[in-house]
């Protein structure tokens, strides 16, 4: 059946809450929800309101939509744990077009068990936020009100077990992965090829972050099959009370056919720069480009295929500790005419204008 790892994932979170009060533990269900709102307007017109393909987030344009809500209940108790969200928004169409039914709502569901009684060692198996990246779909979460090339273009959630451990002075994370797939829920059809991950994130003090995560295995069916190799590597700094950076690069090589040694590589560099006075106002900067000649990720048809420079400014007001307001300006300028503009005409550049309500409860 096509429900059947969402059916299972059901049953192992029940078993496990089962179990918990079982046994009388301390336990806690929290209930919360988030929302974000947004307007973006896209100066290239676009008939059917879409932005770019590339874009996966926030990807409609002149229309006030919500990019994502949800509703999440989380149980923990001494040894085990359990989430289930379910959403919807112009992302999760989107994001989720791929799959089945009510999976393309499912934003989390997972249930983990402590596998030490003295060590945070987990076990968990489901649907997750993707190991790879510094920025999650959750906006709020995030120093832009858009995505940036890196993450729209590798996975925002994966389905599968991960192993995890964080060291007991909280400065190393290590975590294993088994996967269905590069953003994937539910399999290719005729994909039988287990997919890898790997995260290690090393915190050496409060104001510095430094994380690598890789992902190896095939998104197509198994007579098409083309391993992809893929190394996400980022490093977040606190300059000082005022001044952050943030520094990721992706790169990532697929083979051009199955059994091929030759492989198609692609790579995108990301610089951000936050300015908070303090108060209520943030200030930040972005600079990106992606590469991909060959069309791995993005295909375009063109000579020089995908190759972007990407730039943005953005300015937040919080509100409260939990609703931010944003407005963000960003643009686009390409080797090869990737782009349409008003008047249907193709082009190298695109430029859009959008803002954002997020409020977490």
């Amino acid at each position: 059946m096509k429900l059947k790892f969402f059916e299972i994932t059901a049953f192992v979170c029940l078993f496990a809450v089962t179990q918990a009060n079982s046994q009388n533990d301390s336990t806690s269900l929290i209930i919360s929800g988030y929302a974000e709102t947004y307007y973006a307007y896209d100066f290239g017109k676009p008939d059917n309101h879409n932005r770019p393909g590339f874009i996966y987030s926030h990807n409609r344009s002149n229309e006030v939509n919500l990019n994502l809500g949800y509703l999440k209940a989380g149980y923990t108790a001494s040894n085990i744990r359990a989430n289930l969200a379910l959403a919807a928004g112009t992302y999760m169409n989107a994001n989720l077009a791929a799959e089945p039914g009510v999976l393309r709502n499912v934003f989390e569901v997972n249930a983990g068990v402590k596998l030490s009684k003295n060590s945070e060692t987990w076990l968990d198996a489901g649907i997750f936020g993707s190991h790879i990246g510094f920025e999650s779909v959750i906006g709020k979460d995030c120093w832009t009100l858009t995505r940036s090339l890196m993450a729209e273009n590798s996975p925002y959630f994966e389905s599968g077990v991960k192993f995890s451990h964080t060291t007991t002075d909280g400065q190393w994370f290590f975590s294993a992965l088994l996967l269905n797939g590069w953003q994937r829920i539910q399999r290719v059809d005729g994909n039988n090829t287990p997919a890898f991950g790997t995260q290690i994130t090393f915190k050496p003090s409060a104001n510095v972050t430094l994380n690598s995560s890789s992902f190896i295995g095939n998104d197509k069916p198994d007579d098409a099959r083309q391993m992809r190799y893929f190394h996400n590597f980022y490093g977040i700094f606190q300059l000082n009370e005022k001044w952050a950076a943030t520094l990721g690069f992706d790169i990532g090589a697929e083979q051009v056919s199955k059994g091929d040694s030759d492989k198609n590589t692609w790579y995108s560099p990301v610089l951000m720069l936050k300015y908070a006075p303090g108060g209520k106002w943030s200030v930040t900067g972005r600079a990106e480009y992606y590469s991909d000649e060959n069309g791995v990720i993005i295909a375009t048809g063109t000579p020089n295929g995908f190759k972007p420079f990407g730039y943005s400014l953005n300015l937040d007001y919080a509100i409260r500790d939990n609703a931010v307001w944003r407005i963000e300006g960003r643009g686009f300028s390409s080797e090869d005419d990737i782009f349409t503009d008003n008047n249907g005409a193709a082009t190298n550049g695109n430029f859009m204008l959008a803002t954002a309500l997020a409020v977490s409860f």
